[in-house]
């Protein structure tokens, strides 16, 4: 069974000494979705609600995400981020609104948190964006796809119903 790296031998949080892992290079890449009900899910098939166009308005904050991971999650690395790629998918039959972020950079350490972080931030903003139509929306879940560098190099993880292959 593996072991948690975030906890001292007494099982106090620590942040894991990266210092003798060799430089990588790290991408990940995270997807979730925010589902809307009825209202929410007509304000956005018009391109928006009272806000403005919310997809451009959640790609930007899935940046934003991405970029402050390591103030959100107290043992994240902060990583010089090379590249984020953000897309978004509508699905009207199932009243999902999806997003993908891409993450990738030169580091020690790996960098799904980042597309975690992003992807989650982008809901986030996009909820904020139609919440004046509707409060009738859920996030989640989000979820990682893919994985590449690092110890355990690549991986990859299916999601049955994501747009998007691993």
């Amino acid at each position: 069974m593996a072991e948690l790296t975030h906890l001292d031998p007494e099982g106090r949080p620590q942040m894991v000494d990266v210092s003798a892992k060799a430089v990588t290079r790290r991408m990940a890449v995270a997807a979730g979705y925010l589902e809307l009900d009825a209202p929410a899910a007509e304000a956005l098939s018009r391109g928006g609600g009272p806000k403005g166009d919310p997809w451009s308005v959640a790609r930007i904050g899935a940046v934003g995400g991405v970029k402050r991971t390591s103030d959100l999650i107290p043992l994240a690395h902060p990583l010089a981020i090379e590249a984020v790629e953000v897309a978004h998918h509508w699905d009207p039959a199932t009243r999902r609104a999806w997003l993908r972020v891409s993450v990738s950079c030169e580091g020690r350490t790996g960098i799904e948190m980042e597309a975690l972080a992003g992807v989650t931030v982008g809901l986030l903003v996009l909820y904020d964006m139609l919440k004046a139509v509707s409060h009738g929306m859920a996030v989640g879940p989000a979820r990682l796809l893919r994985k590449e560098g690092g110890r355990r190099g690549t991986v990859t993880l299916p999601w049955e119903g994501c747009p998007w292959a691993p």
